[in-house]
């Protein structure tokens, strides 16, 4: 029978058992894996993902994710078992480490941590191709990405491979890698990249690797865990999915979303999946005993919280610090206070007051704005309760995006709030709104999900007309079609993208305090 087990955290990683296979297992080998760290150098909030703060528990950071992964590399070097350490992409954006260092910083911890493998997300093209190329070329360890065409590109083209192979402990390890194909909406890889069919390209990989004989495959997958469910239960050959994209949890953990690792019955073998979440706050570990064929015998091990008991590794710890210096004097400016913590985590589910406040002073900022609509995916983290610095702005913010304004038709801000629902729950564009209130059904078929749409007129809220023109507000990255807002690129009236910095805006409106007490008001219902 398979099993899997928690792994035990004492003064180190402590290594799993595994209950004995049903045949001989010829292999030994323990995957480490990382996934979504997004530029999270320092320890941050368990609960939110925000900077730590004093008597709030705080997992991972860098210094520390390399010291997980060091013990845990020693614990499975006296078990007998080889290692393979591998990253499940966005590492980049999320924090002042990427905004000043452009991916420099994530680049030198992940070459001290060992990583020997990678797929890239959707944030790894947030600054264009050739910034993205500057990474790849700095690293000694293969970027893979089986479904993106980079022969348009000349600054990835021939940079990226679509899988990999090793040998560990004995095993043909093989590990492909494929990146959302919804890249182009999400982030800015410009127009020469093409994303294709990710489970298309996953079974050429296959089939290629397959045909020198037997291996263990591994997808390191940047595509979200019901994507890769799909692909666990539909595209045979492959035994283990490490994923990211979506940050699930997938652990023995009060706050995970599944079990570690989640198992699902594919066309020819069961399918192992494992995510870390995001952050860094847990280190993925999966022991695999491997038969002669490649396939899993036998499996145990889980993601393992990487807080305090765990020691930071010195020599990351002085590469953190040496990246951190030009952030100092920036980060610690106090530009507020909260009297209460702001979490993030309902932002791509429902109304939430971090998305009301970003919002409200998005409409404040803008003279004559009547409506603020802001994607929930981009509000990275939370905002801490009590002093607030620019740093835990910019990390809530961290994309340099700027206010956009335009004249937008009332049907078609009825569009982009359908759009937004479009995808459920836990979608990166689900609208936080200001100056509008709606309510819409979850399990209506998607284009007539809104039942009501409202605008703010005074105190009063009056229907939403559809042919009136609205002074609209969103961010740049919305105005240009992203998250699927097309409606914003192809609809808009007398666009105006440069408007001020979005950090900038919502650190002036903490400093003026006019939304510090700001709640949750019932301005989006789901029923």
């Amino acid at each position: 029978m398979l099993v899997s087990r928690r792994l035990l955290l004492g003064s180190a990683l402590a290594a799993p058992f595994l209950r004995p296979a049903a045949a001989q297992a010829a292999h030994a080998v323990t995957l480490l894996h990382v996934n979504d760290f997004h530029s999270r150098h320092e320890p941050v909030a368990r609960a939110t993902g925000a900077a730590c703060r004093p008597n709030v528990e705080c997992l991972g950071g860098s210094a520390r994710l390399a010291g997980g992964i060091g013990a845990a590399r020693a614990e499975a070097a006296a078990a007998g078992r080889a290692v393979l350490a591998i990253d499940a992409g966005d590492e980049f954006m999320g924090s002042l480490f990427y905004t000043q260092h452009r991916g420099a910083a994530e680049l030198a911890v992940m070459k001290a941590w060992g990583c020997e493998a990678m797929t890239l997300g959707n944030h790894e093209f947030d600054n264009g191709a050739a910034n993205l190329a500057r990474f790849v070329t700095g690293a000694d360890f293969p970027i893979l990405a089986a479904n993106i065409d980079t022969r348009a590109e000349p600054e990835l083209d021939g940079k990226l491979r679509p899988w990999w192979e090793t040998v560990k402990g004995g095993a043909r390890i093989a590990v492909i890698g494929v990146t959302t194909p919804e890249t182009p909406q999400l982030s800015s890889p410009g127009r020469n990249l093409r994303f294709g069919d990710p489970a298309e390209a996953v079974a050429r990989a296959v089939a290629q690797i397959r045909s020198r004989g037997p291996a263990t495959i591994i997808l390191l997958s940047h595509l979200g865990i019901g994507a890769d469910r799909r692909m666990a239960a539909e595209v045979a050959g492959v035994d283990v999915i490490v994923g990211g994209h979506s940050h699930t949890l997938l652990a023995p953990e009060p706050e995970a979303e599944g079990p570690a690792p989640l198992l699902v019955e594919g066309r020819d073998r069961t399918v192992r999946i494992v995510q870390t979440g995001a952050f860094g706050r847990f280190l993925g570990r999966l022991d695999l005993d491997l038969a002669a064929d490649g396939r899993v015998a036998a499996h145990a091990g889980a993601p393992v919280p990487l807080g305090l008991a765990v020691p930071e590794d010195a020599r990351v710890a002085a590469i953190v610090e040496e990246f951190a210096k030009p952030l100092a004097e920036t980060r610690r400016r106090v530009v507020g206070a909260l009297p209460a913590a702001m979490s993030n985590t309902e932002c791509r589910r429902g109304e939430c007051a971090l998305g009301n406040l970003v919002t409200e002073a998005m409409l404040a900022r803008i003279p004559g704005a009547e409506i603020a609509i802001t994607n929930g995916g981009g509000l990275r983290a939370g905002l801490p309760g009590g002093q607030v610095t620019y740093g835990d702005v910019l990390t809530v913010l961290p994309f340099g995006n700027t206010v956009a304004v335009m004249g937008l038709r009332g049907a078609d801000v009825l569009a982009a709030l359908e759009n937004g629902v479009a995808q459920g729950v836990d979608a990166g564009r689900f609208p936080q709104v200001a100056g509008v209130r709606f309510v819409w059904t979850p399990d209506a078929p998607a284009g007539s999900r809104v039942r009501q749409a409202e605008v703010a007129q005074g105190r009063q809220f009056v229907p939403l007309d559809p042919n009136r023109v609205y002074r609209v507000l969103t961010n740049d990255f919305m105005r240009r079609g992203g998250d699927g807002y097309v409606m914003f690129r192809d609809r808009a009236l007398d666009p105006y993208d440069t408007g001020p910095i979005l950090d900038e805006v919502v650190a002036e409106a903490i400093e003026e305090g006019r939304f510090a007490s700001l709640r949750e008001d019932g301005r989006i219902v789901a029923r």
